[in-house]
């Protein structure tokens, strides 16, 4: 492992009324302008100061509405339920700033590939080689049905259908070489046609022709992201994956899981020091450590019993209003249930096969900041704790999810990053102008990615 490696630092945001956590909408300091260009702007340019190198938009293709097949609760509370286009979004935070990586959410089940190699590719060109595509198979069936599927496909059949989803993505993104364009006034020649090539793709899920009518950006293609932790989903961020996130509950789990992943790169036929992993926390962080675990204690009191089971229902696929609390899950239940990864984790925490609803809203900490790991404190205190993981090794960097918007990132930017920076862990500016360069990843060339060998 590079001794001299630095950590990566991701900006983990929603385009919707809160951040990940929702009772953060409640917060005093939390501004409602979140319909506007100018509340995504000021947190771009936040996070650009602090020499970030990506802003992160997850995403969701419906509103909560599974906790009692009613969509109210969620309305009523808040719950996440703007749910905005992030590459729009990313597009006007992009205006705002020159060197922040620009990343977005697409489903590999509720699009078709050209639609997301021409968006992306454009994003990619109109951001200056800034884009990253967050590459996910969608949770439940409440997405289905609004693209008019009565139900969401099996944990495995995703997968194996975004394998061939994001060859044809790749595919596309080959369509032009290197210099294709000649732009010869004086003879009329545009561009070199035979250096410009039709995919033809015909394969078990997909068929697509081509040529995909964008070039190459600055950076080659956009950086692909992933977060599979599951078995199947580790084997699809080891082929594809060269930012992965993921969750950890704790440190000695995140050792174990980090190299799980690495050798999964590895086992791809790809350089693991090549990709980052990062894991999703938050950060309450003041110049008094009294003063840091009030602000968390002020944040863990925003939060309604009601958004657990809100959100729990949603990223489990399962009606949580459909069982008392103090009931077990049945082994067909936890079968059926949409993320694996999630499933697993309260499994293990609690130390029970059959965990119950009470189980899941405790150990899961879903609609609370208890949901990942706090580094709270001093900036001393904090960048303590983000350096051992980082040393461990059980991460290349982290995900910063915002407590409340822009409170949590202005906090990060003036308090812990300058002493990170002083430690020597984290770069005092960018490297480059795109996205590539700054995470210390060489442009690829056309083709490039045919040599990776997933692993079986």
């Amino acid at each position: 492992m590079n001794a001299n490696r630095r950590m990566t630092m991701i900006g983990f945001m929603q385009a919707q009324n809160c951040s990940i956590a929702p009772g953060s909408w409640r917060h005093p300091a939390s501004p409602m302008d979140f319909l506007t260009p100018d509340y995504f702007q000021r947190i771009g340019r936040i996070l650009e100061e602090g020499k970030f190198h990506l802003a992160f938009f997850d995403d969701r293709l419906a509103m909560p509405d599974i906790y009692g097949h009613d969509h109210r609760e969620a309305v009523e509370n808040g719950i996440r339920v703007v749910k905005m286009d992030p590459v729009a979004i990313l597009s006007a935070i992009g205006c705002a700033t020159t060197k922040l990586g620009l990343g977005a959410t697409y489903s590999t089940t509720y699009h078709e590939p050209f639609h997301v190699a021409r968006l992306f590719a454009t994003l990619d060109l109109m951001t200056k080689g800034r884009a990253a595509w967050n590459i996910v198979t969608s949770l439940n069936d409440s997405e289905a049905a609004n693209f008019g599927r009565s139900e969401h496909l099996e944990h495995d059949t995703r997968y194996d259908r975004a394998d061939e989803f994001v060859e044809v993505v790749m595919g596309h993104w080959d369509s032009w070489e290197d210099g294709a364009i000649l732009a010869d006034k004086a003879s009329g020649r545009f561009a070199d046609g035979s250096r410009v090539h039709a995919l033809k793709h015909e394969g078990q899920w997909f068929r697509s022709r081509g040529p995909l009518p964008v070039p190459r950006s600055p950076q080659g293609h956009p950086v692909l992201i992933q977060a599979g932790q599951s078995g199947r989903g580790r084997r699809f961020a080891g082929r594809w994956g060269e930012l992965i996130f993921v969750v950890y509950p704790n440190l000695e789990a995140g050792r174990k899981q980090y190299a799980e992943l690495k050798q999964a790169v590895r086992d791809a036929g790809r350089d693991p020091d090549k990709v980052s992993v990062a894991p999703a926390c938050y950060v309450c962080v003041a110049e008094t450590r009294a003063a840091a675990e009030a602000k968390r204690d002020f944040i863990l009191g925003l939060a309604k019993p009601v958004d657990a089971v809100v959100l729990l229902s949603e990223v489990t696929n399962f009606d949580f209003a459909s069982k008392d609390l103090d009931s077990e899950f049945t082994d067909e239940e936890l079968r059926k249930m949409s993320w694996t990864g999630f499933k697993d984790r309260v499994v293990m925490l609690s130390g029970k096969p059959n965990p119950t609803v009470r189980d899941f809203v405790h150990f899961s900490g879903r609609g609370t900041i208890r949901e990942f790991p706090i580094f709270c404190g001093t900036p001393t205190d904090v960048a303590d704790q983000m350096e051992e993981w980082f040393r461990t090794p059980a991460c290349d960097g982290f995900v910063i999810v915002a407590t409340h918007t822009p409170g949590a990132f202005e906090d990060f930017v003036r308090y812990v990053v300058p002493e990170l920076q002083r430690r020597g862990l984290y770069h005092k500016d960018y490297a480059g102008h795109t996205l590539r360069e700054n995470l210390g990843l060489e442009r690829p060339d056309a083709g490039d990615w045919r040599k990776v060998t997933p692993a079986v």
